[in-house]
């Protein structure tokens, strides 16, 4: 038998899974609720959170910051978009995405103005202007001359093989038969652009699945034989629409399509709405395809330090500066793979881009090596893996220096990040009902959570020691078994342990309740600061349990810096 006393004052590591508790070199936790790491290492009660307003049906949250005087919460429902500025509804659109769409809408903003993707829909471009937001169709930019537009067009494969002989159309000498020696056409070719002739064809009508009329502006010469050398646009109702979206380098970059999964289309410098390669001029538009044994299919853009692309099975990153049509630097640097089942916007937390990965189960930090030359995909929850539960929703506090990922349970697993300190702390936060979205717009988090049968929008509210002002939460933290001297102990009691706390008024300990000052009950008075302990607490055999919890449920603030264990244990 030996004596201990055992001062953790730093839990760092936040909550870890079972695996880890033997580890010597943990400061960590076995459980984590409703309370946040500090920098300095200690554990607070988190935040409440103040109620905004009630929403129509289940929400995706998406901020939208103008400036430090506009920062707007976008809030997307079935078929619709609510405006937030800050509390106060602001403006209502309608939008073409059901809410089961959503979780595959993304978005790039620029200025004013934002720009939304999903593979099924054309692009849509919200603008901010004078006091008013505009919802619009995305429109390629048209050549005056001849009124084309400067869209991307594409030999698709399953057109491959497919020929088209061209014939006079009684309509006039703008119009023409397609006919084509296989079924190719399908309805939703009509209003879709072909480029043959050495011209764009809008197609006009579906006649068959082997003919269709189209219209050119200006007059043309009938071929004498089929045509083999034809191209479609890139996008439309047919091959579907950009998935991912991003500015870089003052190029609008589309990342993949439904039908060109592994495309990547840079618009022309300044202009994003031309995407007319031209004569591969410096400024031109640019077309890329990422080339490699397995099949890519892009699921996100970002732009940093290089544009960035995430796929389902790798990490590319385009490192040309400027990036231009005869310098394209690009290269897969790593083989993670994203998250495919819904868009997840990677965040940038201390200059990384922070993603989920494939699995669901992985937070990857991409950053680039001491020489900046090639990336590593560092593993941000090594420790924690069993709080991340198929992921629903991501958003990062820079001012907090906190991650929120919304499960689909409804809980959201938090990681308090801070490198130059060493912190990197996962827990869980739990509310009355399920957190369905979060959003992060000029340093407050706000959530969309469902209670009951509604769903409303809030936020965290550092004055707030309830949620929505009705539901009460209670926190809990609890320890590692102990190991002391580098063992692990086999028979436990005990003696005392000792909190030392800082504004506090509510906590237990062991489910002993820590009685306080009664004037800090006041509302207007600081908490408790100083040592609190509970003594004479038994013997145990059962050393994997966590020696000690503190939790609570009361509406008072909560600061624990350290526990202290002071006792006897024996080893086998």
């Amino acid at each position: 038998m030996a004596d201990f006393i055992n001062t953790q004052n730093s839990f760092a590591n936040g909550a870890v899974a079972p695996e880890f508790y033997a580890r010597d070199n943990i400061n960590g936790l076995s459980v984590l609720e409703n309370m946040d790491v500090l920098s300095g290492g200690g554990l607070r009660r988190r935040d409440g959170l103040t109620q905004i307003d009630c929403l129509v049906g289940p929400a995706r949250l998406i901020a939208f910051s103008v400036s430090d005087d506009e920062e707007y919460i976008i809030v997307l429902t079935d078929y619709h978009m609510d405006i937030y500025l800050g509390d106060v509804h602001y403006q209502d659109l309608i939008t073409p995405w059901s809410y089961s769409e959503l979780s595959h809408v993304q978005y790039a903003q620029r200025f004013g103005t934002m720009i939304f993707v999903h593979p099924d829909h054309a692009p849509q471009t919200l603008r901010k202007s004078d006091r008013r937001f505009e919802m619009s169709t995305f429109s390629f930019s048209r050549n005056d001359s001849d009124m084309t537009l400067n869209i991307p067009f594409m030999r698709f494969d399953d057109a491959s093989d497919i020929t088209i002989t061209v014939s006079s159309h009684a309509s006039g000498n703008n119009y023409a038969t397609f006919t084509t020696n296989a079924d190719f056409w399908t309805p939703d070719n009509v209003d879709g652009r072909l480029y043959l002739l050495d011209r764009q064809w809008l197609v006009l009508e579906y006649i068959s699945p082997t003919q269709v009329v189209a219209y050119t502006n200006g007059s043309y010469t009938t071929p004498s034989t089929a045509i083999s050398n034809w191209r479609e646009a890139a996008f439309g109702t047919r091959r579907g629409w950009p998935r991912s979206i991003t500015f870089h380098q003052d190029r609008l970059v589309f990342g993949g399509s439904r039908d060109w999964p592994a495309g990547i289309w840079l618009s022309q410098v300044g202009n994003h709405s031309n995407f007319n390669s031209g004569t591969g001029l410096d400024d031109e538009a640019i077309f890329i395809s990422l080339l490699s044994q397995q099949r890519q299919q892009i699921c996100t853009v970002v732009s940093s330090d290089n544009l960035q692309i995430l796929t389902n099975v790798g990490e590319w990153a385009i490192s040309s500066k400027p990036l231009t049509p005869s310098v394209v630097d690009i290269k897969q640097h790593t083989s993670v793979g994203s998250y495919t089942a819904r868009y997840l916007p990677p965040q940038k937390i201390e200059g990384a881009t922070t993603f989920i990965s494939g699995n669901g189960h992985d937070i990857r930090e991409l950053c680039l090596d001491e020489l900046g030359e090639n990336y590593n995909a560092n593993d941000l929850c090594a420790l924690s893996k069993h709080l991340l539960n198929e992921p629903m929703d991501v958003a990062y506090n820079d001012n907090l220096r906190r991650l929120y990922i919304v499960r689909a349970d409804g809980n959201m697993a938090v990681l308090n990040q801070n490198a130059a300190l060493g912190i990197s702390a996962w827990g869980l936060y739990l509310t009355t009902g399920q957190f369905l979205s979060v959003a992060v717009c000029g340093g407050t988090t706000y959530v969309a959570a469902r209670r009951g049968n509604d769903v409303y929008l809030e936020r965290f509210d550092a004055s707030a020691l309830t949620d929505a002002g009705t539901y009460g939460f209670a926190f809990t933290a609890s320890g590692l078994p102990l190991r002391s001297s580098g063992h692990n102990a086999h028979r436990l009691k005990v003696r005392r342990i000792v909190a030392r706390v800082i504004d506090t008024k509510s906590l237990y300990i062991n489910n002993h309740r820590i009685s306080f000052p009664n004037e800090v009950y006041s509302a207007d008075a600081l908490g408790y600061s100083g040592d609190v302990a509970l003594n004479l607490l038994g013997t145990t055999h059962n050393c994997v349990q966590p020696t000690w919890t503190i939790h609570g449920s009361e509406p008072y603030p909560t600061t624990v810096l350290s526990i202290t264990l002071h006792g006897w244990y024996s080893v086998n």
